[in-house]
């Protein structure tokens, strides 16, 4: 399953998306991940909730990042969640259209039962067709 936290640069999705992963740790079996450019965030996640800075890895299209997303799939059996804070960069599709990659990670999801909330600076009404049912925060 995908779910999107969609708004302007500067909206306040960041925030939120901490708070679910905060809030969702308490409550889960298995692991989490929080993906991030940066590691800025670390000392505001529960020290279970896993935090990789993606920029410490030469990923360049969006095809390599499904690929790191994969890997990270196969070394962790028991992830239930994974967050993407800058999902468009973290992805290299600033600019670009994340239809593809979006169905991608639904596919996924589906297939290792994990659920990925993506923050994307877009507005609900600007995103493809495809992903706007999985927006569960517009800001």
């Amino acid at each position: 399953m995908v779910q999107i936290i969609s708004g302007a640069k500067g909206k306040g999705k960041t925030k939120y998306l901490l708070d679910m992963a905060n809030t969702a740790v308490k409550e889960s079996k298995g692991s989490i991940v929080y993906l991030d450019k940066s590691s800025k965030h670390m000392y505001e996640l529960n020290n279970r909730i896993r935090l990789i800075n993606v920029q410490e890895y030469p990923i360049t299209t969006s095809e390599g990042f499904i690929g790191f997303i994969c890997g990270i799939i196969c070394q962790d059996h028991d992830l239930e969640q994974v967050y993407l804070d800058s999902f468009l960069k973290l992805a290299c599709l600033e600019g670009e259209n994340m239809e593809e990659t979006f169905k991608t990670l639904e596919a996924i999801g589906e297939k290792y039962h994990i659920t990925f909330v993506l923050s994307v600076s877009l507005n609900a009404a600007d995103l493809p067709e495809c992903a706007k049912s999985s927006v569960v925060v517009s800001l």
